[in-house]
This record gives C-alpha cells, structure tokens and sequence, in this order.
C-alpha cells in the first residue's frame, strides 16, 4: 500500500508447516520508506482462510480483497480497497500462471489478487499515523513449499499516466527433475492487460543485473517490452525454504521501473514511462537465469 506521498507499508500474512507437522502463523510488516521489517509469530489455530473467497484472518487481524484490518500491538488500523483489478481467469489458465495451475506439486504457486485499486482509510504505524487515502494498493498471494532458486520480481502501479500497472518475473522453475528459466509479465494499460508468459509464445531475450540496475526484455508476436529497474538499499524478510520460514530475500519498495512498450510490426512506441515506489526483489543463484 502507498499512500498519495509515496509512504509504502507492506503487509504479509501467512502460515508456515515443516515436514514434522511444526507450525506457525505470522503476520509480517514491512516499512518501504524506513527500510525496516517485523515478523510477528502467531499459533497456527489462529490463522483461518476461506475456501470460496480470498479472505485470510491471523488472530484478530483481516486481510481480504475488499479489506486489511490490522490489531497488532504496535500497528493498528483499517484500510478498505476498491476498483479491484484482477488478472484474467479463463477456464483453460485460471490465473497468472495459466496451464501450469493444473500441474501438481509444484515448488511454488504465484497469484494476482489485484494489478492496482485505490485505498481508502488510515493505520497507527509504531506511533506514526499513516493516511492511505486516495493511495494505490496491489494485491498477490504464493503458496507451496519453497521459492525459486533464482529469481527476480518487480511490481509498480505509479506511473505518471493514471491506470498503468506493471508486473514482471523471472525465475528458475524445477520441472520433472530438471528446471527451466520462466517468466510472467503484465502490463495493464487503462482497460487491457498485454501479457508476456512462458506460455503464450512469448520470448525472454535479456536478464541482466548488475549493483544498480535490473534490465529484462520479453517479447510476444506483437511487443516488445524493455523494462530497465532501478536498485534502492533493500530490507531483509523472511522466506519459505521446504515449508520452514527460515530463508532470507531482500526487498525494497523504493525502486524506479523505467519501461518500453514498442509494437514489433510499426516499430512505434506504444507507451513509455517511469514506475516509482517500485517493489523489486532480487534473490538466490542469478547466474541460472541471467540471458545476455
């Protein structure tokens, strides 16, 4: 969530079981502009998700797409969403990872609640009271075992034209006792989604990155997209390894996303612009997906 001056809180919830049945909840807090992260520990009989919604609650804490109500000890307060928009879900690829939502077993499941919506309402944060109001929020969700071995993610719903939101990842995917590098991408522009993912011939022709820069090029049978990201001093969260929460990523919530949109057949440039309040992760064994 980032409000209309650019402070940035991110909230996860979660719960986590080891292969021994040990388990927790948790409720992880992430300050964007202090570049500061809690994780609070909760029993696991305290976390609740529901079945036929995205609706998860830890203790007496909420978090919906309509709603993230918090009642921790030093964070508290409530902020409602609205204008969710969701990544299409057609019956052949019901999210953002498309056919591969079907396959079992998997390492790890990515989903997109929401690209961009608008917030509305206000949290006590450690004493500092933070109005969200007429702010931006983006909504995902994981689930499964561990992350990629290898991975980048990016996110940023702040351009300067109004209703433009980018999502891009790569990362390294075990399959059938092997790995390939995947990707998905999603660039929404006012009223349509143009994506760039493993499976919808789309192409990965460049990952690099280096201490200051993260630079990625996707193209599919109509675009190419040049994304060029900004690195800002990241925060350490926890992270899921084989169902333990004991992995460590870096994140930060202050990169800029500069991006092109160009039409392969016109050659034109259909959109170009910066992101701010960019989320950027960069983790685990580039040297497995970077592609000069």
């Amino acid at each position: 969530m980032v409000n209309p001056s650019g402070r940035s809180v991110a909230i996860i919830p979660g719960i986590a079981w080891d292969s021994a049945g040990e388990g927790h909840a948790f409720v992880q807090l992430l300050d964007g502009n202090k570049k500061t992260a809690d994780y609070i520990r909760f029993s696991p009989d305290l976390f609740r998700a529901a079945e036929d919604e995205f609706l998860v609650t830890v203790g007496g804490n909420v978090f919906s797409e309509k709603v993230v109500n918090l009642n921790l000890q030093d964070v508290s307060g409530m902020v409602r969403f609205s204008g969710i928009t969701g990544w299409p879900k057609p019956w052949y690829a019901p999210g953002i990872m498309g056919p591969f939502s079907f396959v079992p077993r998997m390492e790890c499941y990515h989903g997109i609640v929401s690209l961009d919506h608008q917030l509305h309402g206000k949290i006590n944060f450690k004493g500092e009271e933070i109005d969200f109001t007429g702010g931006r929020g983006y909504l995902e969700k994981d689930w499964g075992r561990s992350f990629p071995s290898a991975y980048i993610w990016m996110q940023s719903n702040h351009f300067e034209q109004e209703g433009v939101s980018l999502k891009c990842s790569v990362a390294r995917i075990p399959w059938m006792g092997s790995s390939f590098t995947g990707f998905i991408a999603g660039l929404w522009l006012g009223d349509r989604l143009i994506r760039f993912t493993t499976y919808n011939r789309s192409e990965l022709k460049k990952v690099s990155v280096d201490h200051s820069l993260v630079t990625i090029e996707l193209k599919n049978p109509t675009y190419l997209l040049e994304v060029a990201a900004e690195r800002d001093r990241a925060t350490e969260l926890a992270s899921p390894i084989r169902g333990h929460m004991e992995g460590r990523i870096q994140e930060t919530m202050t990169a800029r996303i500069n991006i092109r949109l160009i039409n392969r057949q016109t050659k034109s440039v259909v959109f170009a612009g910066i992101g701010k309040y960019a989320g950027l992760e960069v983790a685990g064994a580039l040297e497995q997906i970077l592609k000069p």
